[in-house]
């Protein structure tokens, strides 16, 4: 018997299971495809999501209306769409003109939505009708635990892609695979329906012990959508505040996601022992973690990073174990599946649309994370305020006395945070999170405690920033403008990353600091480019930061920068820094993807080309592969000089910025100006290439005997658009915070 149940399960099982996998493996092969569209910025990863989250609605609601018809219908009418969407195939970018200047936000998702939008809309409804069509049958039993099953197969499918497909196959070969995996899924979904050949082919409702439809009012409505939506805005919100705020590591914009997709395994089975002991820390797990989601100058360690991201694993989980304790009857299921699809639509729309707009930094995270500790489940941990009878004057007494407790002891750690105490600190965060937890169960009461945590962690200094200067966020990143980042200079930072000083000292304000101080690679080249090539010498620079390199600029020289970030633009051209109007008021400023603008402009237009474009310590790979650096080389004339900036804390480039320039017929040198003790001086690392030996010799003269060295050798394989891993170059000692 055990046996045949087993037998009866499994197709319905690979079904689900092919479905969710191939979901999760095109998403990240798709946004990998896109990159030299659209560049490295979080929030492209975001509006992905977005894309994503629609198409996942739009294949519910199929779904739920399919399943109004007989069973043999179903059947036939969805496996003609499969093949219908299958004749896209295999994946390509689509083809769509570049977007006007500020249209990012809505061009992205149109572009992932030509793509990928018929095979992902009808894989997408797999998981409901898998469900559905399993339930058809009286003794199948409740088939909700299928959707913990989908959710393995899409966490799969997710780890598979960076750690299987990226690293061995070229998007050709991973896109042909997909197609493969595509294929077989249309013949499991056909082995599916040959199983339920014999059902009911009338009305499609599954048979359950209540036959009659179970009523759904719209307050249960209502309580689906927002435990369905906050996990899904807290999942994008932290991977923004992790890739902006703490660590700003591409390969942590999958880690939310997949965290999300496990949490679904252990939130629907009741019998997940695991799943009930999460859901019950999660109240303390929020409290520690969720503390410190105001924090707005970068924590960089990466056990914030750990802290973050087990907070949205566990809240996720309570959140959605509370959702399945609501779920409805069988008859009801295509409609639960399609309200919480479109709850987190609502959660990914809020996020990735509206609080880029609203917000002028991450604040939609502390918000979700209130709204989370709103929405948990489950009773208090102590009874105290039970045997108090909450109710009473008593009971409200004590925990108004508690709340008062927590402000004062808030306002203690807001002290000790601008001392810089870490023991204060962290023991008044314990003590702040103590009392808090006699409150759990309190909804209101546990929030403001919450909220009064924040706040004295990082919230009144992330408030009080927003006056202290400008701070404005873009779809490229958020930025903040303070006059004192340090004595007497005025800065420009990228969540993590400093991308700009000057001196508020007009005498020392054309004075290059950071990473292009004269010592600096750049500045060695720039500051020697007359003898390199010549006083009418043509120089561009892509990424523009405060503009610091245009006091490099010597009469008759001509300067032309490349930002793909209007935000980045406006700070230069409004006075707020001034070298480019002091030293290079008349440099030509291209708004866009510098790839794109340099493939429209004519061969040899640069006698030294700049490559500067980090997104805080995000490395845009499309500008990194051997097709770009070909760009690069056409732009630059036979004797021209390539710059490029490889500072990073966790990516490594040297091997790779050497297999690119032997692919592309150069020599390469390296500076590495890492023990710099002036006032607004960073350490940097700048690679030189050319394609002229007489260009490199000359450039090894500047900064006096070893200040240029040869580049380590080269890996045997270089990026290209078609094939690039990170994870062979990643200083796994800096990731994991135990660096210098």
């Amino acid at each position: 018997m055990a046996r045949s149940l087993v037998k009866a399960r499994l197709p319905f099982v690979a079904a689900i299971l092919a479905g969710s996998f191939l979901l999760f493996l095109v998403q990240p092969l798709v946004a990998r495809m896109a990159l030299p569209r659209l560049g490295g910025a979080p929030a492209v990863w975001n509006s992905a999501m977005l894309v994503y989250q629609a198409l996942l609605l739009g294949g519910y609601a199929y779904a739920h209306a399919l399943s109004r018809l007989a069973l043999r219908r179903q059947f036939a009418v969805h496996l003609a769409l499969l093949l219908i969407a299958g004749l896209t195939l295999p994946i390509s970018l689509a083809d769509l003109a570049p977007p006007a200047e500020g249209w990012e936000t809505l061009w992205v998702p149109l572009l992932l939505l030509l793509t990928i939008g018929p095979v992902f809309f009808a894989v997408s409804a797999q998981a409901p009708l898998i469900q559905r069509w399993y339930a058809a049958d009286r003794a199948a039993g409740d088939p909700y635990w299928l959707y913990a099953a989908s959710n393995l197969g899409s966490f799969a499918g997710l780890l598979a892609y960076p750690l299987l497909l990226e690293p061995n196959l070229s998007l050709a070969g991973q896109s042909r695979v997909w197609s493969v995996g595509y294929g077989i899924l249309v013949l499991l979904v056909a082995l599916v329906a040959w199983c339920r050949r014999d059902a009911d082919t009338g009305a499609a409702e599954p048979v359950a012990e209540n036959p009659a439809p179970e009523p759904i009012g719209r307050r249960r409505i209502v309580l689906w959508l927002a435990l369905s939506a906050v996990p899904s805005g807290l999942m994008l919100s932290t991977t923004m505040h992790l890739t902006t705020d703490i660590v700003a590591m591409p390969l942590l914009w999958v880690m939310p996601l997949g965290l999300y997709l496990l949490s679904f395994v252990f939130a629907f089975n009741e019998r997940s022992h695991l799943g009930y002991a999460l859901a019950r820390s999660a109240p303390i797990i929020l409290l520690l973690a969720g503390g410190m989601a105001m924090v707005g100058r970068g924590g960089g360690a990466a056990s914030t990073a750990f802290a973050t991201l087990l907070m949205l694993f566990v809240v996720a989980v309570a959140l959605h174990r509370r959702l399945y304790a609501e779920r409805p009857s069988p008859e009801r299921l295509t409609l639960f599946y399609l309200v919480m699809s479109a709850g987190g639509a609502l959660g990914g729309l809020f996020t990735a649309i509206v609080a880029p707009v609203v917000f002028d930094w991450t604040w939609e995270h502390p918000l979700l994370v209130l709204a989370a500790a709103a929405l948990l489940p489950g009773g208090p941990l102590l009874g105290w305020a039970e045997r108090l009878h909450v109710r009473t004057g008593k009971g409200r007494v004590a925990i108004i006395g508690i709340l008062i407790a927590v402000i004062a002891l808030a306002l203690l750690l807001y002290r000790a945070v601008l001392a810089q105490d870490d023991l204060a600190v962290l023991g008044l965060m314990v003590a702040i999170s103590a009392l808090s937890l006699l409150l759990i169960g309190q909804r209101l009461a546990f929030v403001a405690a919450l909220l009064a945590l924040m706040l004295g962690r990082g919230g009144f200094d992330t408030i009080g920033s927003a006056f202290e200067g400008m701070r404005e966020r873009s779809y490229f990143g958020t930025y903040a403008v303070r006059e004192n980042e340090m004595p007497g200079l005025r800065g420009l930072t990228h969540g993590t990353t400093l991308h700009g000083l000057q001196f508020a000292d007009p005498e020392r304000a054309r004075e290059p600091t950071t990473y292009y101080t004269r010592t600096s690679g750049v500045g060695l080249a720039l500051d020697n480019s007359v003898a390199l090539a010549g006083p009418q010498a043509r120089i561009g620079v892509i990424g523009l930061g405060v503009g610091t390199l245009a006091c490099y600029r010597a009469p008759g020289q001509a300067y032309e920068f490349f930002e793909i970030d209007p935000a980045i633009v406006a700070h230069s051209r409004d006075g707020t820094f001034t070298y480019l109007r002091d030293c290079a008021p008349d440099a030509a400023i291209h708004v866009g993807d510098a790839r794109l603008e340099l493939e429209t402009m004519g061969a040899a237009r640069f006698d030294i080309l700049v490559l500067d474009a980090f997104s805080s310590d995000s490395i845009p790979l499309h500008l990194f592969t051997r097709e770009a650096f070909g760009i690069y080389r056409r732009a630059i004339d036979a004797d021209g000089l390539l710059l490029v900036h490889i500072s990073s804390r966790y990516v490594d480039l040297q091997p790779m910025i050497a297999g690119l320039a032997r692919a592309n017929g150069m020599q390469a040198a390296i500076r590495e100006d890492l023990e710099v003790y002036a006032t607004g001086a960073s350490p940097s690392i700048w690679v030189a290439l050319s394609p002229d030996p007489a260009t490199m010799a000359a450039l090894r003269e500047t900064g006096g005997p070893g200040a240029w060295e040869d580049l380590p050798p080269p890996p045997d394989r270089v990026w290209t658009d078609d094939f690039a891993s990170i994870l062979p170059f990643l200083q796994w000692n800096n990731v994991l915070g135990r660096g210098p």
